[in-house]
């Protein structure tokens, strides 16, 4: 591989690991690469391993996904893949894509673009285009516009991406104006790259996404959830949120995060509940034990979203904050909804900001085994997330109080341990079901067997299994209480 460029001095040496990095990772794929480059030669076209592919060869982290861009189009592209492939796949064919996979391996590739964009819906309105320079010219940032050609490697960087991959900076071909005015996305994907590559985002750029920002309300929402989630899931997904926030791309899908500033944390332990929220969500990455666990991120993120809507201040200049879990539940359910977020992720996310407080009062003593019983049942499968959560969201400097805090909660899990030793605590039943119930109290299927199920249950959770006997005669009891024997 070739230089485009001269770096400088400073940056020579992690320029040349960078290209080893890539070399490396181009000789892991290049028996299919190379394979399918000398198809493309041979029917005249020209081949590129391009975009995201070669920056994440770069970085020495390319994975099976691999891009390529090409002077044929969709049709001309099938015939060369066609007996070669192992599956092929036209999904992206109005965008001029192609996909196939072979050995492993998934491959698009994706005819020269010129984009023009739709100036109501900021949509893509394909344009086949004709040559390498001017595709790359129309990607996103300069670290995702460069290009390796097939079979014979050679490297094309027009626009100083390797000197930016080296610098760590987030910078775009042409103009920010120009790159965002085409896609508004682009200014959610500079901080989207900014939180997964631990990446700065240039100053231009940044000046561009705040006066901008409005421009994305032309993207649905769905593309905004995807970006979104992707930036949440980062390796820094902080910096990304605080570009949010500072740029103003935030009010435009989240506003509820922006006003988190506009609130004393009333423990004063931070300037405000913003700067408490961030903590909290980088506290909850740290209990993460197998990648990126968005439901508990963004339970993090939006536990105390109501704060704000319920703030009072009492007579002693105390504030408080009554019931913000519930009002914040209810709002984290609104902003996912609109934000298009799948129903049961958005079920379990605002479960959590409803139940992150539950824990709070347990160290003076006031729970009984009935309410450790409940507290399990009401997370059921979340109760591992809501402990992730809850030691999360302290987040005091006073180490005494943090102390007592985790002290508190190891009881608690310790406590909760025993209890679900000695009873199925996961899956807590009446300890008669539904048939028995009919049975006993001779009566079809309907209402009432639910209704005698549900105070069964309540029941259980308040003392523990009962035994057969025992259960038949509460039930009993029960039913001459609601006048039915």
């Amino acid at each position: 591989m070739s230089e485009a460029s001269t770096p400088h001095a400073a940056e020579r040496r992690e320029l040349t690991t960078a290209q080893r990095n890539a070399v490396a990772e181009l000789l892991r794929v290049s028996p299919v690469a190379d394979e399918l480059g000398r198809r493309f030669a041979r029917a005249g076209h020209e081949l590129h391993l391009v975009g995201g592919s070669v920056r994440d060869a770069l970085l020495g982290r390319l994975g099976d996904d691999l891009d390529f861009c090409t002077d044929a189009h969709p049709d001309q592209t099938l015939r060369i893949i066609k007996g070669w492939a192992e599956s092929i796949w036209e999904t992206g064919r109005e965008f001029g894509t192609i996909g196939c996979q072979r050995d492993g391996l998934r491959l698009e590739v994706t005819t020269f673009r010129a984009e023009a964009y739709d100036q109501v819906s900021r949509n893509p309105v394909v344009e086949y285009g004709t040559n390498l320079t001017d595709d790359l010219r129309r990607r996103d940032f300069t670290v995702n516009a460069m290009a390796v050609s097939l079979p014979d490697h050679r490297f094309t960087d027009p626009y100083g991406g390797l000197d930016d991959l080296a610098a760590k900076i987030i910078r775009t071909p042409g103009t920010p104006a120009e790159s965002f005015g085409d896609d508004p996305l682009r200014m959610l994907r500079a901080a989207r790259f900014a939180a997964q590559l631990c990446f700065a985002v240039h100053p231009d750029v940044r000046t561009a996404m705040t006066s901008m920002a409005a421009d994305l309300d032309r993207i649905t929402a769905e593309r905004i959830r995807d970006e979104f989630t992707k930036l949440l899931c980062g390796t820094d997904p902080i910096t990304g949120l605080r570009l949010l926030v500072d740029t103003g791309l935030a009010d435009r899908f989240l506003p509820e995060l922006t006003g988190l500033k506009l609130t004393i944390d009333e423990h004063a332990q931070h300037k405000d509940v913003y700067e408490h929220t961030l903590t909290v969500v980088s506290n909850a990455v740290s209990y993460e034990t197998d990648g990126c666990d968005f439901v508990l991120r963004m339970a993090a993120l939006m536990h105390d979203v109501g704060k704000p809507a319920t703030k009072a201040v009492g007579g002693d200049g105390r504030v408080s904050f009554h019931h913000h879990e519930v009002v914040g539940a209810r709002l984290t359910k609104a902003r996912m909804k609109a934000l298009r977020y799948p129903k049961d992720v958005t079920s379990q996310v605002t479960k959590l900001v409803g139940l992150h407080l539950r824990f709070y009062g347990y160290g003076r003593g006031e729970w009984t085994d009935s309410a450790v019983r409940r507290y399990v049942t009401d997370a059921g499968d979340l109760v591992d997330r809501l402990h992730k959560l809850t030691r999360s969201d302290c987040t005091t400097r006073n180490r005494r109080k943090a102390a007592q805090l985790a002290a508190d909660y190891d009881a608690l899990e310790e406590r909760i341990t025993r209890i679900a030793a000695e009873e199925d605590l996961a899956r807590v039943r009446p300890d008669l079901d539904g048939n028995a119930i009919m049975e006993l109290l001779g009566v079809p299927p309907g209402p009432l067997v639910g209704r005698a199920w549900q105070h069964l249950k309540e029941l259980r959770l308040e003392r523990g299994p009962l035994d057969r006997d025992e259960a038949e005669a509460e039930l009993l009891r029960w039913a001459h209480d609601q006048g039915l024997r």
